[in-house]
């Protein structure tokens, strides 16, 4: 009993550091993963649609000398559960509608997370929905795969960066909430 109070009590001041002093530094780290794994979805269309390349030889920038990385449902799936588990670690630390913003974002995610998920069950058991040769997402039945992943990418970044906005100006209000040094010295524009 005495472990588990000393683990949940580790897990509260950790959170806790996370989005009071750490919550700049950690939004950083954070968004520097999510634009690395944004500019291998853009790097993968610019090969497609630019480059005319053929879907399959579209591996983004690391695909291409490690082609395995492209087809690894179990990379796909830890980088969603990375962003899920970033976005709820971090929601604490917003307030106002920083707050809002961030918690659009991680909804979409708890999706985008449950569609790599039924992916992953896919390869893993080699029974695909619709009965196909590859895994298929839900959503993907309706849009391919490529275009469905810069759609999702795009859905959870975009509402991150008016979060993240907010969050360096936040109202008078919003600062008075805040546990971090997030804000930007000038604060809300006027």
């Amino acid at each position: 009993m005495a472990t588990r109070t000393t683990l949940n009590s580790t897990y509260r001041n950790s959170v806790a550091t996370l989005n009071t002093r750490g919550h700049r530094p950690s939004l950083w780290i954070f968004m520097a993963i999510v634009i690395a794994h944004w500019a291998e979805h853009v790097a993968q269309a610019v090969q497609i649609y630019v480059m005319d390349w053929p879907v399959p030889e579209a591996r983004g920038v690391l695909g291409l000398p490690f082609p395995w990385l492209v087809t690894s449902e179990w990379l796909h799936y830890g980088y969603a559960l990375i962003m899920l588990v970033g976005l709820f670690l971090l929601l604490p630390g917003f307030t106002g509608r920083s707050r809002t913003w961030w918690k659009i974002s991680l909804g979409i995610q708890v999706w985008h997370h449950f569609e790599h998920l039924l992916l992953l069950l896919q390869a893993l058991s080699g029974v695909h929905l619709g009965g196909g040769d590859a895994p298929m997402s839900l959503v993907q039945f309706l849009i391919p795969r490529v275009e469905l992943h810069l759609f999702y990418n795009a859905a959870v970044f975009f509402p991150m960066v008016v979060a993240m906005y907010l969050h360096t100006r936040p109202t008078p209000v919003e600062r008075q909430a805040m546990r971090c040094s997030c804000a930007h010295p000038e604060g809300a524009p006027r």
